[in-house]
């Protein structure tokens, strides 16, 4: 069974899925660094569920190196993403593709790098991907983030191929609408909330992070590689989500 699984990284771990995985992993036992740029909350985090920080902006792939020399890590859970601008594309930024692309795809890789030589040298280790519906499907708007989430998953299934025989596990969780800070900057004067939840029932973070504990207390040959998850209000494969009338 994956009980020999003892320590996990979290990125992202400060608000949204992240936070709500990292006490999921302690709860299983693991030591768990949650890796955050604001330190007040990964403090606060720490104090909370005994988490390890690591105070690092995830594109900074030598910081959190250098923060995990030694350590045997187990988990790697890419969490760490963001939608920072919802527009169409010849509207959009150019700024904000390269920050796009950087933190949902170049980061998860280069912190892969880093973690990947121990696992396969142990052959012990699992690595999940927190991707997005937008990754799969076209949505209107999310020209640069819906290309840096399909480029993570299409990462996902090359590395089950070179890592076959290792008994290293690469599985990509992908969910639809779930309520997080994801979108806070993206659409204008504040509105998300009212946008994209007030009505609505999206997934909440917790059950992502449920999701995340079932995939890795599978046994080793056991490879969860892709899940998923939308509300029952929302159209598989599309962007589509209705409101919920109390009956």
């Amino acid at each position: 069974m994956s009980d020999a699984y003892r320590v996990a990284v979290v990125t992202g771990a400060t608000s949204g899925i992240g936070k709500a995985i990292v006490p999921m992993l302690r709860a299983r036992g693991l030591t768990v660094y949650a890796v955050g740029r604001n330190e007040a909350q990964l403090v606060t985090l720490a104090s909370e569920t005994g988490a390890i920080p690591i105070q690092a902006d995830v594109r900074d792939t030598a910081r959190i190196a250098e923060a995990l020399e030694g350590v045997e890590v187990d988990v790697l859970v890419n969490n760490a993403g963001i939608l920072s601008t919802r527009a169409a594309f010849q509207e959009i930024d150019p700024a904000e593709i390269d920050a796009m692309i950087d933190v949902n795809l170049k980061a998860p890789l280069h912190l892969t790098r880093v973690v990947l030589p121990g696992m396969v040298a142990r052959k012990r280790g699992h690595l999940i991907y927190i991707g997005s519906s937008g990754g799969q499907a076209p949505y209107a708007n999310m020209g640069a983030y819906g290309a840096s989430k399909a480029g993570l998953s299409l990462f996902c299934d090359n590395l089950r191929c070179d890592l076959l025989g290792t008994s290293v596990r690469v599985s990509e969780i992908v969910p639809g609408r779930v309520q997080t800070d994801l979108y806070r900057t993206s659409i204008a004067d504040n509105q998300a909330q009212a946008v994209l939840y007030d009505g609505y029932r999206p997934i909440q973070p917790e059950h992502i992070a449920r999701i995340v504990n079932d995939v890795i207390a599978l046994p080793v040959y056991v490879d969860v590689a892709r899940v998923e998850v939308f509300p029952t209000d929302q159209a598989t494969g599309g962007g589509t989500m209705v409101k919920f009338e109390a009956q």
